[in-house]
C-alpha cells in the first residue's frame, strides 16, 4: 500500500489508474478506524480494481473547538489495518495541504441538510461537503462508500454528488455494531469504562421501539423511545426523529413514508460524547 500526503502526487497518480482503464473505490474517514471501516474498505476492495482510503480530520465540518482537538488520531494503527485490508492507496494529508486557503463555498440541500444534525450542528454539513466535494475532485472514483451510522450524512451527500459528480455511485454499507448493540465509532474510544457500560442503551431502546411501534402512533414511540434512554443514569438524548428515510421529513402517521427512519443523538456520561444512531421501521 502507498501513503501519499500531496494532492499533486495523489493526482498524477489518480491520472495514470484512469488511464489504465482502472475503476476506483473511494472509502472516505477522519481516521481511529474500526471494524466499520474494515468493512467499508473490504467491500471497495471487492468491487473496485483500486481502493483509495482516505484519513483526514476534517476541521471544517467541527462546529466545537474541542470536539476538533479531542477527535481520537491512530495514524500508525490505521496505516497497518489499511495495509492488512488491501486497500491501495492511503491518502493523508494535513489541513494546510487540503485547505492552502479558506473554503468559502456554500452547499444547501434542505430540508436533508437542515433537520437533525444540521439543526444542531449549523454549518456542520456545509463543512462535509467541502471535505467530501474535494475527495470526489482529487480521486476521481467509481464508487465511495459510506457507513449508514452517518445516516442523514449519506443523503446529503448524494445530494451532493447528484448535483456536482453525476454518474458517482455512492455505496451505503450497513452498521456494524459489538456484540452488546453498540453502534462501532471511532468516538467509542473517548468513552470511559462506566459510559462504555451503559452505551449498549440506545440501541437496546431503539430496537426495542420497533415493536413497541406496532401498536402505538408515530409520536407515541418517538416519546417512549426518549423515555426509555433517558431513564438510564448517564445518557441523554438530545434529538430523536423519526423521518421518511428518503427525504429525512419527519413523519406524523406510519404511512405517511414508504421506508421510515429512527435517527437519535444521545449524550453520553459527564464529558459528555456525543453519540448517533439510527434504525428502520419499515
Amino acid at each position: 500500500m502507498e501513503v501519499i500526503n500531496k494532492i499533486a502526487d495523489l493526482k498524477v497518480k489518480v491520472q495514470s489508474l484512469k488511464s489504465a482503464g482502472k475503476t476506483i473505490g473511494l472509502v472516505p474517514t477522519m481516521g481511529a478506524l474500526h471494524r466499520g471501516h474494515a468493512s467499508l474498505v473490504e467491500r471497495s476492495v471487492k468491487e473496485n480494481d483500486v481502493t483509495i482510503v482516505s484519513v483526514f480530520v476534517n476541521p471544517t465540518q467541527f462546529n466545537d473547538k474541542n470536539d476538533l482537538a479531542n477527535y481520537p488520531r491512530t495514524f500508525e494503527a490505521d496505516r497497518d489495518l489499511l495495509s492488512s485490508l488491501g486497500a491501495t492507496i492511503m491518502f493523508a494529508p494535513t489541513a494546510e495541504e487540503v485547505y492552502p486557503e479558506p473554503d468559502t463555498r456554500t452547499f444547501s440541500y434542505p430540508p436533508t441538510d437542515t433537520v437533525m444534525e444540521g439543526a444542531f450542528r449549523p454549518g456542520h454539513f456545509n463543512g462535509v461537503c467541502q471535505i467530501v466535494s474535494k475527495l470526489f475532485e482529487f480521486t476521481q472514483p467509481t464508487h465511495a462508500y459510506f457507513g449508514e451510522k452517518d445516516f442523514q450524512q449519506i443523503a446529503v451527500i448524494r445530494a451532493m454528488a447528484a448535483e456536482h459528480f453525476p454518474g458517482l455511485n455512492i455505496s451505503p454499507c450497513p452498521i456494524v455494531r459489538e456484540n452488546d448493540g453498540l453502534a462501532l465509532s471511532s468516538r467509542n474510544t473517548l468513552l470511559a469504562a462506566d459510559e462504555r457500560q451503559i452505551a449498549p442503551n440506545i440501541y437496546k431502546a431503539l430496537k426495542a421501539s420497533v415493536n413497541y411501534a406496532k401498536n402505538h402512533t408515530v409520536e407515541e414511540t418517538k416519546q417512549w423511545t426518549i423515555d426509555e434512554i433517558n431513564a438510564v443514569k448517564g445518557l441523554e438524548v438530545q434529538y430523536y426523529e423519526i423521518v421518511d428515510a428518503a427525504t429525512l421529513a419527519s413523519i406524523k402517521d406510519w404511512k405517511d413514508a414508504e421506508h421510515v427512519q429512527g435517527c437519535i443523538t444521545v449524550f453520553c456520561g459527564k464529558t459528555p460524547i456525543r453519540l448517533i444512531d439510527n434504525i428502520n421501521y419499515k
